[in-house]
C-alpha cells in the first residue's frame, strides 16, 4: 500500500477532469432503487477526486459531500458547477479519516478510490459515518478487453511494472469488502460502459493514470505507442474504449441505534 497514495494524483488534476470517463445513468437507477433513496438522500462520496462521481451522483437529486485529501484534485471539483443539479460540497479528508460526524450518510460511494485505501481502517470509519441501515457502494470502471481497442490500449499500459502491480491491486480491492463481516446482503452487480475518445483523449486517459511512466524518456515512448494504437483502431477520428462498471454493495447494520439528526 502506497504510504501517501494522495500525492500520486499532484499535478495531474486537468488530464484527469478532462480524459477520465463518467458512470453509467443506469448505476444512478439501481442505487435509488436498492439502496431506497429519494431526493436530498445524504451521498459521501469518498476519494471524489476532480468530482466526475460527485456531479454524476448530484445529478439523481441526491446531497452530495465529497470527501478527498489531494488539494488539487479538490480544487479543480470546486471549479465545477453542474447546472442541472445542486452543486456537491467538498471537504479534505481520507477514507480512514472523513472528519463527518457520526450516522450521517444515507449511502457511501467509494468511486475509482477504494484500491488506494487501507480497508482495516476505512471499513470501521464506513460504518461509522452511515446511518443505521444505510448502504455502502464501492464502483470501478474496469477495461473489457474482449474489445480489440480496448485490449491494445491495455497492453500498452501494462509495459510498466508498476502499472501491472497497481492494477493488480486494484482488480482485486474489492475482496476486503465483500469479506467485512459487519456490512450485510453484499453484492456484486455489473453494467457495459464505454467512452467515446480523439487521439488527445487517449494520451490524456493514459497519463491520467498514477503508475504510468513520468520520466521524459518513458512519458514520450508511451505516447508515441498511443498515438500508433489510435491509428490502427480510429474511424472517423475516434476510437471507444469499452468497460465493464462493476459495482459492489452492501447494508449497514440496522441496529446500531438512533441515526443522526
Amino acid at each position: 500500500m502506497d504510504p501517501a497514495p494522495q500525492h500520486r494524483f499532484t499535478g495531474m488534476a486537468d488530464v484527469y477532469a478532462r480524459s477520465r470517463p463518467d458512470y453509467p445513468q443506469e448505476v444512478l437507477a439501481f442505487l435509488s432503487a436498492r439502496c431506497g433513496l429519494h431526493a436530498g438522500s445524504h451521498i459521501v462520496d469518498i476519494g471524489s477526486g476532480t468530482g466526475i462521481s460527485s456531479r454524476w451522483l448530484a445529478r439523481a437529486g441526491w446531497t452530495v459531500t465529497g470527501i478527498e485529501p489531494n488539494d488539487d484534485m479538490r480544487r479543480k471539483a470546486q471549479d465545477f458547477a453542474p447546472r442541472d443539479a445542486i452543486a456537491p460540497t467538498y471537504h479534505a479528508g481520507t477514507g480512514e479519516a472523513t472528519g463527518l460526524d457520526d450516522g450521517v450518510a444515507d449511502l457511501i460511494v467509494c468511486a475509482q478510490a477504494f484500491h488506494w485505501l487501507d480497508p482495516a481502517k476505512a471499513l470501521p470509519e464506513f460504518h461509522r459515518i452511515l446511518k443505521a441501515g444505510g448502504w455502502a457502494a464501492l464502483i470501478w470502471n474496469e477495461r473489457d478487453e474482449s474489445d480489440a481497442f480496448t485490449a491494445d490500449f491495455g497492453r500498452l499500459i501494462r509495459r510498466n511494472p508498476e502499472s501491472v502491480r497497481t492494477e493488480n491491486a486494484r482488480q482485486s480491492a474489492w475482496k476486503a469488502f465483500l469479506a467485512d463481516e459487519e456490512f450485510a446482503d453484499k453484492k456484486r452487480t455489473d453494467f457495459r460502459h464505454h467512452q467515446v475518445m480523439d487521439e488527445e483523449d487517449i494520451v490524456g486517459r493514459a497519463l491520467s493514470m498514477s503508475h504510468v511512466p513520468r520520466d521524459p524518456e518513458g512519458r514520450a515512448e508511451l505516447t508515441a505507442a498511443l498515438h500508433a494504437c489510435f491509428t490502427r483502431w480510429q474511424r472517423d477520428g475516434a476510437v471507444v474504449m469499452h468497460y465493464q462498471t462493476a459495482v459492489f454493495t452492501g447494508q449497514n447494520p440496522q441496529n446500531l441505534g438512533l441515526d443522526a439528526v
